[in-house]
């Protein structure tokens, strides 16, 4: 019963956290404060859905899983969200 409130618990606040990134997205003026609040909202939010869904996974080569798919995500964000701020620079300020 503790376990599944807390799964539940966890996976609504990574919703809470994806919900801001989206108003972020749609709300802010510029690139660069754009993807600021969208790569921030999304990583975090997929971080807590990540531990709601491991504390109802049955066996730990499923946490492991969970894990290594939230770690590839926010390294595959990060890295999509320089070369997108790097292409929003005018030209004469890139490097």
């Amino acid at each position: 019963m503790i376990l599944n409130l807390a799964s539940i618990l966890l996976i609504a606040t990574g919703l809470v956290f994806f919900t801001a990134g989206t108003v972020g997205l749609l709300r802010f003026p510029d690139v660069h404060s754009r993807l600021h609040a969208l790569t921030k909202a999304d990583n975090l939010g997929l971080g807590f859905i990540v531990l709601g869904a491991a504390a109802q996974a049955t066996d730990p080569w499923t946490v492991v899983k969970l894990i290594l798919v939230w770690l590839l995500t926010v390294v595959a964000a990060a890295t999509v969200a320089q070369l997108v701020a790097r292409s929003a620079l005018p030209p004469e300020a890139r490097q």
